[in-house]
């Protein structure tokens, strides 16, 4: 082996040492950063969002596919509420004060009247291998001896059975196969509980679930916020520990998921890197719409949250394209996110209501 040899092995073992003690240096900046910045007196990022939730966001900004211009025409759009109401059977989710679990709104509801009542524990025996046709779920509430509709329970007794699959889910309408299924299903169901069942013409149903398909096409929005690094990249460990401790359940995905202090999520943020990577330069977070209800202010408390980052990273509050975001343009997504809360409502699916949540799973 010459000395030229030689002397190239030692550069190329010199220039791996080089780039190795560089990255862990990187790795050590990034850490470090990221203790400083959830260290110390800072506010919680969670609590000072919700206390004035007024600051909006703007990055994805409402395409005109998802929204619509938001014009006196658009409050129709999709599920009319004149036609839904016109079709509507004497009861709905909502009576007797509280939501059932099968919504003569987003269901295809199918009642099966017995001859004799029927416990509650027998029913559920019977109608336990019923929840889905294809991917649509399928409910069941009881008519109880009283006259009362109710979810089925053991020890209750009941005159009626009513079953009702949903129409509509992100992944598409209910189709001719799925009706099919539902109602051999529930005819088999019928005839070991000696019950009557009314089933509704395929053709009236299958219209049914276009019109209300379309209504969960154009209002299916989901809002995304960024936070950029102005300098180093987050070391991800050490970041993930941080947000898990300002409120984020942290996901095997690796999402991170605001909890909205009841029982659903209000927003998630996510790290834009697999597993496998150890920094990250960018976090986003995602509000989706239709599935929070205005009275939380998602909005608002995502983009004091997605700030809050920004300062305490130092990072910057940018769009999908890395453009920072002006507060003029955070408050015109704001209006927009109102108005597109206000058409739900007049269709009488709100934001964040069981109906929404359920239509746009």
């Amino acid at each position: 082996m010459t000395d030229f040899q030689l002397s190239l092995i030692a550069a190329g073992v010199a220039f791996v040492v080089v780039v190795f003690i560089y990255s862990k240096w990187q790795e050590y900046r990034a850490r470090k950063s990221v203790d400083r910045a959830f260290s110390g007196g800072h506010d919680d990022v969670l609590m000072s969002a919700r206390d004035d939730a007024e600051l909006v966001r703007q990055e994805p900004q409402f395409d005109q596919d998802d929204l619509g211009d938001f014009t006196d025409e658009d409050t129709s759009m999709g599920v009319n509420s004149d036609s839904v109401q016109s079709n509507k059977p004497d009861f709905d989710a909502t009576m007797y004060g509280k939501e059932l679990s099968v919504d003569d709104l987003i269901d295809c509801v199918i009642p099966l009247e017995f001859e004799t009542p029927i416990r509650g524990e027998k029913l559920l025996k019977e109608i336990s291998e019923l929840k889905y046709v294809g991917r649509k779920p399928v409910h069941f509430i009881g008519l109880t001896h009283e006259g009362k509709r109710d979810e089925i329970a053991h020890g209750s007794i009941y005159t009626a059975l009513f079953a009702g699959v949903q129409m509509v889910s992100r992944s598409g309408p209910l189709n001719e196969l799925e009706y099919s299924e539902f109602v051999s299903k529930l005819r088999e169901i019928a005839d070991r509980l000696n019950a009557h069942s009314d089933v509704p013409d395929m053709n009236r149903v299958m219209s049914n679930a276009r019109e209300l398909h379309q209504f969960v096409a154009e209002h299916d929005a989901q809002l995304s916020v960024n936070v950029l690094s102005n300098g180093a990249p987050w070391d991800i460990t050490t970041l993930l520990g941080a947000l898990e401790k300002q409120g984020f359940d942290v996901r095997p995905d690796g999402r991170l998921v605001m909890p909205d202090g009841d029982v659903g999520n209000l927003f998630t943020l996510s790290t834009n890197v697999s597993a496998s990577e150890t920094v990250t330069s960018k976090l986003t977070l995602l509000l989706d719409v239709p599935c929070v209800s205005p009275d939380l202010e998602g909005f608002g408390v995502m983009a004091k949250c997605a700030r809050s980052l920004a300062s305490r990273l130092g990072g910057t509050v940018v769009d999908d394209g890395n453009n920072p975001i002006s507060d003029q343009a955070l408050a015109e997504i704001a209006d927009q996110v109102r108005e597109f809360c206000n058409a739900m409502a007049v269709a009488e699916i709100p934001a964040g209501s069981r109906r929404a949540k359920r239509l746009f799973s």
